[in-house]
């Protein structure tokens, strides 16, 4: 087994005792930090970034420089997937995602590939095993991907979107057809993830960025099924070690009892929900990660750590969180701000973990 320095990032999920509530950020490596800005511009452009080991491994490393967290994030996107079964994904300045190729017809489903993560996506597992080399067990790494839905809802729109109208008409007139493109899309993620685990990653996390914009049915047949499929096809034990997996959707607080069935180690909550509520409806199941309104990273650092009090006396004693930002952090926050967000969590956790 890797030795690490500071696990309780682990430890936390598995709702095992640390010494003080463990936190990292969604997005930790990103558009707030200056030295990130260098390094993508070095790079040329965004995917050019992710393909290049030794740049994505900086990017992710370059928050740790700064705060005192308790693990790393893989530097890549979750669109890495879609792009590897030949659909052109494009970055424009100021733009979002944009595919060259949607995928709205059933002979577009049925001729999209299953990408082989040491093939299609060798540069992401390149850059797993760079940063966990360069990590040198000070902390652990977290892998990731894009839920099946939230990836479906870029391939079959084309790009971003706001009103999902192209897959929630697939959704309603051609379900079979959906869950065709998912139960594929699923199946590449099983792989993908696996891949990261194989490669060093430590923990893997789900995210369900656009679950929240289905109806409550929808949500279940739609998005959650598949995560749950997921969850079951995942290595769960790496290194000696176990390999905790998150689930997490943005605006998915009413749901939060079917994702805690999934048998997943922990569940991720925006900033909508009461974690009070939520420790005492799973945290019997499940850890808990978040769930900071990343906004608050905007307030005075005497407004900050007032807000990590209020959260951390939500969840009160007891093992099972990790605490988080809702969503990720904005790209305009001022950069000293989650240094006092990181040590206000440490400093003011230690007498819940007594």
């Amino acid at each position: 087994m890797t030795i690490l320095k500071n696990d309780r990032y682990l430890k936390a999920l598995l709702r095992e005792p640390v010494d003080m509530t463990p936190v990292w950020m969604m997005r930790q490596a990103g558009r707030y930090l200056p030295e990130y800005k260098a390094t993508r511009a070095e790079a040329g452009d965004f995917m050019s970034l992710c393909r290049n080991a030794d740049l994505a491994c900086e990017v992710t490393l370059q928050p740790l420089r700064r705060y005192d967290l308790d693990a790393a994030i893989l530097f890549s996107d979750i669109l890495t997937i879609p792009d590897a079964m030949g659909l052109g994904l494009s970055f424009g300045p100021g733009e979002g995602p944009k595919f060259t190729h949607s995928v709205e017809t059933k002979s577009a489903v049925e001729n999209l590939p299953i990408p082989d993560p040491e093939q299609e996506l060798q540069y992401v597992m390149n850059a797993v095993r760079t940063i966990r080399r360069e990590l040198k067990g000070e902390v652990p790494l977290i892998g990731f991907s894009g839920s099946p839905w939230t990836l479906s809802t870029y391939m079959v729109e084309g790009g971003s979107s706001k009103a999902f109208t192209k897959i929630k008409k697939m959704m309603y007139r051609e379900p079979q057809l959906l869950h065709q493109l998912l139960d594929k899309v699923a199946d590449s993620v099983i792989l993908y993830l696996n891949a990261q685990i194989k490669a060093g990653a430590q923990a893997v996390m789900i995210f369900d960025t656009w679950g929240g914009a289905l109806a409550h049915r929808e949500y279940l047949d739609f998005s959650l099924q598949y995560m749950h499929k997921i969850v079951d096809g995942l290595i769960r034990e790496n290194d000696g070690r176990k390999v905790p997996v998150t689930l997490f959707t943005k605006g998915g607080g009413l749901w939060l009892e079917a994702m805690a069935n999934t048998g997943c180690d922990a569940v991720g909550l925006d900033w909508t929900v009461n974690l009070a509520q939520a420790k005492q409806l799973i945290g019997h199941k499940v850890a808990l990660q978040g769930n900071m309104d990343p906004s608050v990273l905007y307030a005075s650092p005497e407004y900050i750590q007032q807000e990590v009090k209020s959260i951390l006396a939500d969840f009160g004693h007891g093992t099972g969180h990790v605490f988080n930002l809702g969503h990720g952090i904005h790209q305009d926050v001022p950069v000293e701000n989650p240094r006092v967000f990181v040590d206000a969590i440490h400093n003011f956790s230690k007498p819940y973990h007594k």
